[in-house]
């Protein structure tokens, strides 16, 4: 295992007004954001087994941590349940490939607040649909999600909406490192987590958990965007042109200004996976009965090519929303909008959101089948 490294010492540029200085995120402001949104998030299981050749030669045991059961399908909602509530918006705007748009726009249903979500070409349509369904506005724009991103702050200022990015926001990313916390508080003794990296929210807050912890953090990005591994190596943020990648929410073209820094001080290591290897791990998984949206098994493809090593290992699968899971969602979305009163949205303020099945009748045979 890697030698527990100390907190950061250096700040971190605010979300909040332009050129704002704050102190450096720690492990305290991720016990702070699973307090706040306790009552708004899952809990997510650890599945445990999925022995891949290499990992059961060795003896060695990975784990999955689910959250594409997660309410919404993806370990999203966490970070923006953190943000909404400790900022209390009640009018949003945000960038989004799809996820992070949906669990703002559930958010924002039970809590009677405004949603758009702006999203760049090549946004999956049935994630679009299920934001409208949920009662979110979209807005589609040319380009990349630098486009997309740069739109939403323009949106924000023009409307005085706040702005509550999918992963550059200081809330966003400590409201993601509850997965880390859940992580590390069943499996103290795991020696490697694999986390799926995009724009960097999830694995910069899962950093942030594993500060003291000498568990080793593997950040696993598609081949067609490797925006962290590049800009680690150029020791500064690169930005890149616009990639392809199946794994459709982790096309973010440059790290974000808050997460650089967090993976830049904790990550162990970078991978890089393929397209192939992104969908057969996808199709390793939904032969044990977990429905998981290519995004969400990049991080099992990482693990699967590292392979062989002697201890306990987490991949994240950090979502669900299947094209068939997020029809599904739409439909139970809809129906429940004709049939809820005019008023309910206003006073729902309490309203706990309640979870989508994102898995198959035979998710019960991966508890039987991988001891």
């Amino acid at each position: 295992m890697t030698t527990a490294p100390a907190a950061p010492a250096a700040p971190v540029t605010s979300g909040g007004p332009a050129g704002a200085v704050r102190a450096p995120l720690g492990p305290a402001d991720v016990a702070a954001a699973a307090a706040r949104i306790a009552g708004h998030v899952r809990r997510t299981p650890l599945l445990p087994g999925l022995p891949a050749p290499d990992l059961h030669r060795t003896g060695r045991r990975l784990l999955l941590k689910a959250e594409h059961l997660q309410y919404g399908g993806s370990f999203k909602l966490r970070g923006a349940a953190n943000a909404v509530l400790a900022l209390g918006a009640r009018r949003i705007v945000t960038g989004s490939s799809g996820n992070h748009g949906i669990a703002l726009a559930r958010l924002a249903a039970a809590l009677g607040a405004e949603v758009t979500v702006v999203l760049a070409g090549g946004a999956h349509p049935a994630k679009i649909a299920l934001i409208r369904a949920l009662g979110g506005r979209t807005l589609g724009v040319p380009g990349g999600v630098a486009e997309r991103d740069a739109r939403a702050r323009a949106l924000a200022e023009e409307t005085g909406a706040v702005l509550v990015p999918s992963s550059d926001h200081e809330l966003v990313v400590a409201g993601q490192g509850t997965v880390g916390l859940e992580i590390l508080a069943e499996v103290p003794d795991a020696e490697t987590v694999y986390v799926p990296t995009g724009g960097g929210g999830l694995l910069a807050g899962v950093c942030l958990a594993a500060y003291g912890h000498p568990v080793r953090v593997v950040g696993v990005e598609p081949a067609g965007t490797p925006r962290y591994a590049r800009s680690l190596a150029a020791g500064h943020p690169v930005r890149l042109a616009p990639g392809d990648t199946v794994a459709d929410g982790l096309r973010g073209q440059q790290p974000g200004a808050v997460p650089y820094p967090v993976i830049r001080d904790r990550v162990d290591d970078l991978v890089t996976v393929s397209d192939a290897e992104i969908l057969a791990a996808a199709a390793l998984l939904r032969r044990r009965g977990i429905e998981a949206e290519p995004s969400g098994a990049v991080a099992l493809a990482g693990a699967m090519r590292a392979g062989r090593g002697s201890g306990r290992a987490v991949a994240v699968v950090s979502g669900g929303n299947t094209t068939a899971a997020l029809t599904a969602a739409a439909a139970a979305a809809a129906a429940s909008r004709t049939e809820r009163p005019p008023h309910a949205a206003r006073t729902a303020r309490t309203t706990r959101t309640t979870p989508t099945s994102h898995t198959t009748p035979t998710t019960r045979s991966l508890l039987e089948e991988i001891s």
